[in-house]
C-alpha cells in the first residue's frame, strides 16, 4: 500500500511538473524571437504527450509508478521551465553570446522528454503488462493446483466442484484480460517505433537549427574580431592624440622658458563649465565646413564667447586635426599688430626677426605659415569693431588655413557667422545654484526668488557667476532685499551699459566688507586683458588699505575677490599645503565688462575729487586737462601709454602731492619717469610695468631719491644701468621686485656701496632674470633683509659665500635657478631662516654639510631636484623645528632613514601639476 501511495505521489507530482512546464513553453512561444524553432520543436513535443500525461497522472493513483525515473523526469522539467524563462529575458546584445549554450539547453531537453515518453514509458507500460500476465499465470496454477486437489479428494462435495469450476472461470477470464493487454502492449510498441521515426526526424531538424546557430555565432566572432580591430586602432588614435597634446604642453611649457608670459597657446577653459556643449558641437560644425575660412563668433559681452573658443582649442577632436598648430591671440581694444606677429613667430620659433612695418611683419607671418604645412587654426579673441580690418590682414591663401573670431560686433562682411546666445534657463539655473554654492539642494533660499534673479540676469554667464557669488552664504533677507530691489521685466540685454548698471548692484558689500569695493575698483588700474601680477596687487593694497599690517590681509581679500567672481586668481603650481605667503608667481585676471565696471565707478567725480584716477593716453594725444595747471587730490594714479608714446611729457603742470600708489604702464623700448613724480612726497608705492615684447630702457630713476615714504618698487622686464652706479637714497624702502629686467650687467659694475641706498630694506624678489650669472656680493650686505627670493633665473650658477652675513634672513627661495650646483657652506649661519626653499634646482647634487645649524628652519622645499640623490647629512637630525618637507618620491626615500629623529615631520609628496591655466592671458 506504501508503495502504491508513493506511486500516486510521484504521478501527481509528474503531470503538476508536466503543466507547468508546458504552460511555460505556450506562454513565451510566441514572445521570443531569438530560440523560436527549439521552442516551438519543445512545444509540439508536449503537446502530443499531453494526453498520456492526463492518463498517467489518473492511473497514478492505482499503479506502482516507478518512482526513480519519473523524479527524474520531474526534476528535469522543473529545469526546463527555468531554461525557458531565461531564454525568455536574454536581451538582444546579449544573445550571440548565450545563443549556442541555451540552444543546446533547450534540445537537450527535448530529446529527455522524447525518450522518457517514447522509450521508457512504453517500456513501463510493457512491464506492466507482463507484470499482469504473471499475476494472471500464478492465479491460472493456483486453479490448477485447485482442480487437482479437487480431483484427488473426489469426496468433496459439488459445492466444491462448482467453486473450482468458477475459479476456473475467472482464471479464463483473466487469461483473456492478459492476452489483450499483451495485444494492446504489441500496438504501444508500434507506435513507439513510429515517434522513434519522428524523434529521429526533429533530431535532424534540430541538428540543421544548430548549424545555422554555429555558423551565426562565427559571424558574431567574425564581427567582433573585426570591432576588437576597430577599437584598437581608436586606442592607438588615443595615444597618438596624447602625444600630440603632451608635445604642444611641451611647447608652451619652452615657450614660457623662452619668453615668460608672452604665449599664443590656447588657455585652458576652466573647471566648471555649463551648457556649452551643444554651442561647441555647433561651432564645430560650421568651423569644419570646407568653405569656410573665417568664422566669426559674435554674443554680447560676458556671453562666454572667450570660454567657447578655448573649449575648441581644447577639444580632442579638434587638436586631431591641426597636431597642436592651434595659435590663440587675444586682440582686446588697442591691438599692436607687429607685437601680435612677434607672438606667433616667438611659438614657432627660437629667434623673432625684427618688422620694418606691419606690412613687413604680416608678410613674414605668411611664410611662417606656408612653411608649417599643416592644417592651421588662428583664434584672434576679443577683436572690437574699431578693428574689423585687422582680420583681413590674417587671411592668407593657404591650405586648410582658417581663422576663428570672437567680438561683441557681427561683422556682416564676412559670410560665415556663429552667434552664441544666452543660456537656457535651465543650465542658467545650474550656472547660477554653482556659483551661489547651493548645488546640493538644502539651500533655505526660496526657489521663487532664485527663479526671479535667474530670469533677471538673462542667461549671460558672467553676471550669473557675479550675482550669484555676491550672494553666496548671505541670509534670506539679503536675498529678498535684492529681488524687491530689482525691477521686473527688462531685459539684461538691451546693452553693455545696462549690464555694467546692473553688475554694479553686485558690489552692494556690508559694512565690514566695504573695502572690498576699494579693492575691486584698484583693478581697473591695469591694462586691458593683461595679467596683473598678484603681489603687485598685494603691494597696492597694503599700502593704501592696510597701511601698518602685515600682507595677509590684502591677500585674504583678494581670495574673497576670487570666491565672488569679481577677478579670477589663477595659481600657478602650487604646493596643497604650502602656507607661507608666497604669490610671486601667481596673478589675477578680470573679465573686460567687470573692468570698465571698475573704471566707470572711478570715474563718476570730477577729477578733482576722484581718489583713484586712471588715465590712458594713445600716441601723444594727452587729454585735454593735462596741459592746464591741475591738482590731482588722488591717493591712486595709474597711467597708461602705448608704443606710439614718445615719453615726452610735455612740462606738464601736473601737481598730485596726495598720491601713495603710482602704476606706470607702458610698450615702448625706452621710458622716462615724469618729473612730477618727484613731487609725490606721501608716495609709498611704484609699479612700473612695460608691455612691450623687448625690455626697455628706464631713465630718470634718481627722481625716486626725493620720495621720503617709498616703500615698495616694483619693475617689470625694464633695464636700470644707473641702479647700482648713481647714489639713490630711499631710506624708506622696504622691498623691491624685479621681473624679467636685465640686472647681470647691472649688479656686475657696480661703483657705489648699494647697501647705503637702501639701509632698510627687508625683501629682494629677482624673478626670471636671466641674465643674472653671479649674485654679487654686495647684495649680501643688507643687514635687514627677511626675505630673499631668487627664482626662475635659469642662468644664475653660484651664491656668494657672503650670504652668511644676512643673519635676519628668514625666507630664502632659489626656486627654478637649474644652473645652481650648491649652496655654499656659509648658509649654516642663517640661523633665523624658517624658509627654504630649492625646489626644480636640477643641478644641485648635495645639501650644505652642517645644514642642521639652521635651528630655526621650519619648511624646506626640495622636489625635482633631479641630482640631489646621495644620502642627506647626518646634521639633518639637528632641524628640530622643522615640521614640513616638500619634495619628490625619489627624495622622498632620502628621508626615510631620518623618520625616527623627528616626531612631528610632515614628507609631503607634492604631485607633478600640468596644469596650463597659468599661461592664459584671459
Amino acid at each position: 500500500m506504501s508503495d502504491l501511495a508513493a506511486g500516486g505521489v510521484v504521478g501527481a507530482a509528474f503531470g503538476e511538473g508536466f503543466a507547468i512546464l508546458h504552460d511555460t513553453v505556450k506562454h513565451v512561444v510566441g514572445q521570443i524571437i531569438m530560440f523560436k524553432s527549439e521552442l516551438k520543436c519543445l512545444e509540439s513535443t508536449l503537446d502530443g504527450i499531453a494526453p498520456t500525461v492526463r492518463e498517467i497522472k489518473e492511473l497514478s493513483k492505482a499503479l506502482d509508478f516507478p518512482e526513480k525515473e519519473t523524479k527524474s523526469l520531474i526534476e528535469q522539467m522543473e529545469k526546463g521551465k527555468e531554461l525557458v524563462l531565461k531564454c525568455s529575458k536574454i536581451k538582444r546584445w546579449n544573445y550571440y553570446f548565450k545563443a549556442y549554450s541555451y540552444s543546446s539547453k533547450l534540445s537537450k531537453l527535448n530529446k529527455a522528454i522524447e525518450k522518457f515518453c517514447q522509450v521508457n514509458l512504453i517500456v513501463q507500460n510493457t512491464r506492466n503488462g507482463l507484470e499482469t500476465l504473471t499475476g494472471v499465470s500464478r492465479n491460472t496454477e493456483i486453479g490448477l493446483k485447485t482442480l487437482m486437489g479437487v480431483n484427488q479428494n473426489t469426496g468433496i462435495g459439488l459445492d466444491t466442484l462448482a467453486e473450482v469450476n468458477h475459479n476456473t472461470t475467472i482464471g479464463l477470464e483473466t487469461l483473456a484480460e492478459v492476452n489483450h493487454n499483451t495485444r494492446i502492449g504489441f500496438e504501444t510498441l508500434a507506435e513507439l517505433n513510429q515517434n522513434t521515426t519522428i524523434g529521429l526526424e526533429t533530431l535532424a531538424d534540430v541538428n540543421y537549427n544548430t548549424r545555422i546557430g554555429l555558423e551565426t555565432l562565427a559571424e558574431v566572432n567574425h564581427n567582433t574580431r573585426i570591432g576588437l580591430e576597430t577599437l584598437a586602432e581608436v586606442n592607438e588614435n588615443k595615444r597618438a592624440l596624447k602625444l600630440v597634446l603632451k608635445h604642444v604642453e611641451s611647447q608652451n611649457s619652452d615657450m614660457k622658458k623662452r619668453c615668460g608670459t608672452l604665449s599664443c597657446a590656447v588657455p585652458k577653459p576652466r573647471d566648471y563649465i555649463v551648457g556649452f556643449d551643444l554651442h561647441l558641437k555647433e561651432l564645430k560644425r560650421e568651423l569644419l565646413k570646407e568653405e569656410v575660412s573665417v568664422l566669426i563668433v559674435t554674443a554680447l559681452g560676458g556671453c562666454g564667447k572667450t570660454t567657447l573658443v578655448k573649449m575648441l582649442g581644447w577639444d580632442e577632436e579638434i587638436i586631431g586635426i591641426y597636431m597642436g598648430n592651434i595659435f590663440f591671440v587675444n586682440v582686446s581694444k588697442n591691438p599692436n599688430l607687429k607685437v601680435i606677429v612677434k607672438n606667433l613667430f616667438s611659438y614657432n620659433v627660437d629667434e623673432c626677426p625684427e618688422f620694418q612695418s606691419d606690412e613687413d611683419a604680416i608678410n613674414q607671418l605668411e611664410q611662417l605659415l606656408n612653411q608649417i604645412g599643416l592644417p592651421i587654426l588662428l583664434i584672434l579673441d576679443d577683436v572690437w569693431p574699431e578693428s574689423e580690418s585687422l582680420i583681413d590682414k590674417f587671411k592668407f591663401n593657404i591650405p586648410n588655413y582658417k581663422i576663428v573670431v570672437t567680438s561683441r560686433k557681427a561683422f556682416s562682411r564676412f559670410k560665415f557667422r556663429f552667434k552664441l546666445n544666452p543660456l537656457a534657463h535651465e543650465d542658467a539655473m545650474r550656472l547660477f545654484c554653482h556659483s551661489a554654492s547651493m548645488e546640493d539642494g538644502s539651500s533655505y533660499i526660496l526657489e521663487e526668488n532664485m527663479e526671479k534673479i535667474v530670469r533677471y540676469c538673462g542667461g549671460l554667464p558672467i553676471a550669473l557667476e557675479v550675482i550669484g557669488g555676491s550672494l553666496c552664504g548671505q541670509p534670506v533677507e539679503v536675498w529678498q532685499s535684492k529681488v524687491m530691489g530689482w525691477s521686473e521685466g527688462h531685459s539684461i540685454f538691451d546693452s553693455d551699459n545696462e549690464v555694467l548698471a546692473r553688475l554694479q548692484k553686485c558690489l552692494d558689500f556690508s559694512a565690514d566688507k566695504i573695502i572690498l569695493k576699494e579693492y575691486f575698483m584698484d583693478l581697473g588700474s591695469f591694462p586691458e586683458d593683461q595679467r596683473i601680477p598678484a603681489t603687485a596687487l598685494i603691494d597696492i593694497w597694503t599700502e593704501l588699505h592696510e597701511s601698518g599690517k602685515n600682507d595677509v590681509h590684502a591677500i585674504a581679500n583678494l581670495h574673497e575677490l576670487n570666491s565672488r567672481n569679481l577677478a579670477s586668481l589663477v595659481m600657478k603650481r602650487k604646493d596643497a599645503e604650502e602656507v607661507s605667503y608666497y604669490y610671486n608667481e601667481e596673478f589675477v585676471t578680470q573679465h573686460d565688462l567687470l573692468r570698465e565696471l571698475a573704471i566707470q565707478l572711478s570715474s563718476q567725480k570730477p577729477i578733482i575729487e576722484r581718489t583713484r584716477l586712471i588715465v590712458d593716453i594713445r600716441e601723444n594725444n594727452l587729454p585735454d586737462w593735462w596741459m592746464k595747471p591741475q591738482l590731482i587730490n588722488a591717493r591712486l594714479l595709474s597711467i597708461s601709454t602705448d608704443e606710439l608714446f614718445s615719453s615726452s611729457w610735455c612740462n606738464c603742470n601736473i601737481q598730485a602731492p596726495e598720491v601713495e600708489a603710482l602704476i606706470l604702464n607702458f610698450q615702448t623700448r625706452n621710458y622716462t619717469l615724469p618729473e612730477f613724480v618727484k613731487i609725490m612726497v606721501k608716495l609709498k608705492v611704484i609699479i612700473v610695468t612695460n608691455y612691450g615684447f623687448f625690455p626697455a630702457e628706464l631713465s630718470n630713476f634718481q627722481l625716486l631719491s626725493s620720495l621720503p615714504n617709498l616703500k615698495r618698487i616694483r619693475l617689470e622686464k625694464v633695464s636700470i644701468s644707473s641702479l647700482c652706479n648713481t647714489l639713490v637714497q630711499l631710506r624708506s624702502l622696504k622691498k623691491i621686485s624685479l621681473f624679467m629686467c636685465n640686472i647681470g650687467q647691472t649688479f656686475g659694475n657696480s661703483t657705489i656701496q648699494v647697501s647705503d641706498s637702501f639701509p632698510n630694506l627687508m625683501e629682494i624678489n629677482i624673478d626670471y632674470c636671466n641674465d643674472l650669472v653671479e649674485l654679487p656680493a654686495w647684495l649680501c650686505e643688507f643687514l635687514y633683509l627677511k626675505k630673499l627670493n631668487i627664482t626662475n633665473c635659469h642662468k644664475l650658477s653660484e651664491l656668494p659665500e657672503e650670504i652668511g652675513k644676512l643673519v635676519n634672513l628668514e625666507e630664502l627661495r632659489l626656486r627654478s635657478c637649474t644652473e645652481l650646483s650648491e649652496l655654499p657652506e656659509s648658509i649654516r649661519s642663517l640661523h633665523k631662516l624658517r624658509i627654504l626653499d630649492i625646489s626644480d634646482c636640477l643641478s644641485i647634487i648635495k645639501l650644505p654639510k652642517h645644514i642642521g645649524e639652521l635651528h630655526k628652519l621650519k619648511e624646506l622645499h626640495m622636489k625635482e631636484c633631479l641630482r640631489l640623490r646621495k644620502q642627506l647629512p647626518s646634521s639633518i637630525t639637528d632641524l628640530k623645528q622643522l615640521r614640513l618637507v616638500v619634495c619628490d618620491e625619489e627624495r622622498a626615500k632620502l628621508w626615510e632613514p631620518f623618520e625616527e629623529f623627528f616626531s612631528n615631520l610632515k614628507v609631503m609628496v607634492a604631485k607633478k601639476d600640468i596644469n596650463l591655466n597659468w599661461l592664459s592671458k584671459s
